[in-house]
């Protein structure tokens, strides 16, 4: 049986963020599962940037299914996880049911993958103190805020934690977590 791997998320995430970790990982053998408040179909979005604005525009993105609520989810039963970005962090962050699934995979030194404004989920339980982390370069305050060293680059390993700016940094960020994936779970 291959190992099982979750992308906890919601409504608004930004939709390349879930779904490239969601296939590349399949490409490698392991089983995702997308945990989200509820089993339901999510509306995922799409961020991007349009001359003359200051900050990145949203735009409807693809929809897909979550297989599980965040109360079904056992974290033991997973090798890692993946905290996609998008606006759904913002709002997710007050789950107290991912939060306890987001640290469960702490407490057991299991890998995490976070990209983009994933990292405010990190942060809320307190993971991200005296850590190294990059994340969308407007949460560096936050980062800091959450005692972390934030660092501009396309990912940032610190131990079992690999972080990454957005979608246009998702080759290295799979890269680096994969390596970690290898070097620390049963090999699908």
């Amino acid at each position: 049986m291959a190992p099982k791997i979750l992308i906890v998320t919601g409504d608004a995430a930004e939709s390349l963020e879930v779904l490239y970790p969601y296939q590349r990982l399949r490409e490698e053998g392991y089983e995702v599962h997308i945990a989200a408040p509820s089993r339901k179909r999510l509306r995922f979005v799409v961020h991007d940037f349009e001359p003359g604005y200051d900050t990145y525009t949203e735009k409807p993105g693809y929809s897909w299914p979550a297989d599980l609520a965040f109360s079904e989810v056992e974290p033991s039963q997973y090798a890692a996880v993946v905290i996609p970005g998008g606006r759904a962090p913002e709002y997710l962050r007050n789950d107290p049911e991912l939060r306890k699934i987001v640290k469960a995979f702490f407490d057991a030194d299991k890998p995490v993958a976070q990209i983009c404004h994933g990292p405010l989920l990190t942060a809320v339980v307190g993971a991200l103190e005296g850590r190294r982390v990059t994340a969308y370069p407007a949460l560096e305050p936050d980062m800091q805020a959450a005692g972390a060293t934030f660092q501009d680059m396309e990912a940032v390993v610190d131990g079992t934690l690999v972080s990454s700016r957005a979608w246009p940094d998702h080759a290295a960020w799979m890269r680096a977590f994969i390596e970690v994936l290898r070097s620390r779970s049963p090999q699908p």
